[in-house]
Formats: C-alpha cells, structure tokens, sequence
C-alpha cells in the first residue's frame, strides 16, 4: 500500500489551486495495486475537534471529478458540524470505484489502514456506496471509524435520522412560507429514491403530502410508488414539477442556473450535499425568484448527529431529540438572511464560521 502524492507538476498545480480554493488543512491519496484501492481522503478544518465525514464510492468519470467531490463534500461537513453545535472538524473520503462490483473485504480494509495511519485526525462513516458492513471490515484496521452495526454497540443506518431532519427543515420552511408546518395537501417533488430519500417519502406520505419522485434506479421509485402513492417522472423532468416543496435527495451541484430557472416551487429542501453548484451565484438566483432554501448543510446533519452521538454510547431517541433541533436552526437561518439581505446559504456559512472563529480566537489566548 502506498500514499502517495500526485505523479506531474501540472496534477500537483491543478490539486493545490483546488485545496487553497477551499482552505483544506490536508488531502491524502491512497492507492493498493494489489486491492485496487484508489481514495482520498480530504480534511477540510480540525478547530473544532477531529474530522468526521462518510466514505463515498462512486464511480467517478474522472480522478479530478472525485478529488473535487472530495473537497467539497469535506468543507460541507465542517459547516455541518459547526452549524449543528458539534464538538468535530470536517472531512470526507471518496473511493473511486463501482461499489457493486470492485469493493471488497480487503478494499475496505486498506482503506482501514490509510484512515489509522493518520492517527484520529480522520474517523470515517458510511456515505453513498458503503455500508454499515464496510464500516465493520475498516474496523478491522482502525478505531477511527463510527456508523457500525448496532449489534457492534453503533448506531446502524443513519439514514432514518438524516430524513428526519431534513423533514424538521421541510416543516421549518414551512412554516416561514406558508404559516404553519403541516405538510398536509402540499405538493413535495423529491429528487431521489435511495436510503435517505425513501424514509423522508415515508415521513412526507405520514403527514400528508402529495408525493412526485424520480431516480436513476427502479428499486426505491418502486415502493415510493405502491406504498407512498408516489408519482413517478422521469430525473430530467423533476426540476420543472408545479409543486410547493423540491427535495433534491440525489447527488450534488444539482442546482445550476439552467434548473433552477425551471423551479415552480417556494420551498427547495433537501438531502443532497452541496446542492448548490456556486454558493454565491446559484444561492442569489434562489433568493431572487422568492424560494425559500433551506441550507443542505444544516438539514441533512441528522446522519452526522447520529454517528456523533456513539461517542458517548449510542440512544437512538437522544439522536433523534437532537436532530429535531434543525426545525429552529432553520428558521433562525430565515432571519439571519433577511437581517443581513443575503441568501441562506451564505447565512449558514456565516454562522457555521463564526464559531470556528471563536473558538480559534479562544485558543489563541490559552
């Protein structure tokens, strides 16, 4: 197994412009010719506490496509944890690779050994592609890593968590827009059928709404179709659905101007990271059109709340008492943006920074 950097002077200048772009502290490639291993892994900011973020593997077109992912994906968490009053820092990890097909034992666990050798500055979870089971075999290498098994003593699929708190963002956003949080007859569009996405239909369905989904897989559009009642469009007409609430529950940079000029909805909540493909730009565009945007950062934070909370052995229903808290956080985002006339993205941002900041200050004076 080696770490290694990467291999031309143009990589290196292309790798380093993109980390000084999102302020990382460091970014590590690993490779195992003999797994077939190929991941980074991307620490964003430690002020806070270690770097806790997912292991993603996802068959990336290009080696600079997951390194972006990585980076991005990375600073999210940082926000995440900051903004959710987290004693973490944030990282990520991305492999490169077909989960069903080149993962394997022996993958996850070099991955395992590249996540030890950094020493706690990293504790890796599941993400898209990995499994509570992957989790186990990483185990094997190191103890940096949470999201087991509950029969391990961990918390098991964060996903139920991480929908219930984008479900507290929904109903928040709800209640800025229209009054009142019920989600009854209300029109909700969602961007994905998978783990996250299908519990948060099941919590939309529970409280009334009238359900549009699409994905690139059938499995979850299937059980969102016969047991939710859902309608079924294909993923390039779900942008313009004449809906009341968009939940992009797929993956990222979603929200570009080309789609966003196709909203019908005032609401736009969801569980994707960095939905947003320019905070700035794409964040204004939202503001200027009257949606209500509810920061993915801040909503999809129930998975990391949940993970978080084995540290100080596992209860599913703190974790869940927890991630009830985005319902307010949301609507204090709201004001804040309004205060200071910008959008609620950089809102967030602007909060989530504000105690890394002081706590940096802090520990400067000690």
């Amino acid at each position: 197994m080696s770490q290694a950097n990467a291999s031309s002077t143009d990589t290196q200048f292309d790798l380093f412009a993109k980390v000084a772009k999102f302020d990382h502290e460091q970014v590590l490639i690993c490779q195992d010719n003999h797994t077939g291993l190929k991941a980074i892994i991307a620490i964003h900011n430690t002020v806070l506490g270690p770097g806790l973020g997912g292991t993603r593997m996802w068959k990336y077109a290009t080696e600079a496509e997951a390194i972006n992912d990585a980076l991005r994906l990375s600073r999210g968490m940082t926000y995440k944890a900051s903004i959710s009053g987290l004693n973490l820092g944030g990282a990520k990890a991305v492999i490169i690779g077909d989960p069903a097909k080149d993962k394997s034992e022996h993958l996850m666990r070099k991955f395992g050994r590249c996540v030890e050798n950094l020493a706690g500055k990293y504790i890796t979870a599941e993400d898209v592609g990995t499994t509570t089971k992957d989790m186990e075999y990483i185990k094997m290498e190191t103890s940096h890593v949470v999201g087991l098994s509950e029969i391990m003593g961990g918390g098991g699929d964060p996903s139920p968590v991480t929908a219930y708190g984008v479900y507290m963002g929904i109903k928040a956003s709800a209640k800025k827009a229209y009054g009142n949080d019920s989600l009854a007859g209300k029109k909700i569009a969602v961007q994905g059928a998978g783990k996250v996405g299908l519990h948060l239909i099941e919590l939309l369905h529970k409280d009334g709404a009238i359900i549009t989904s699409t994905d690139i897989f059938d499995s979850g559009l299937k059980i969102a179709a016969d047991k939710y009642k859902a309608t079924i469009v294909k993923p390039e007409e779900i942008f313009s659905q004449d809906v009341d609430i968009f939940a992009p529950c797929a993956l990222g940079a979603i929200l570009n101007t080309e789609n966003i000029a196709k909203l019908k909805c005032q609401i736009v909540a969801g569980a994707a990271n960095n939905q947003l493909e320019d905070d700035t730009i794409h964040g204004d565009m939202i503001k200027a059109k009257g949606i209500f945007y509810a920061p993915d950062f801040l909503i999809n934070a129930g998975g990391l709340i949940n993970v978080y909370s084995e540290y100080n052995g596992y209860v599913r229903e703190i974790a869940f008492a927890q991630t009830e808290n985005i319902y307010n956080t949301v609507l204090n985002i709201y004001s804040k943006s309004e205060e200071d006339n910008i959008n609620t993205q950089l809102a967030a941002i602007k909060l989530a920074e504000k105690r890394i900041n002081d706590t940096m200050h802090l520990q400067s004076k000690i």
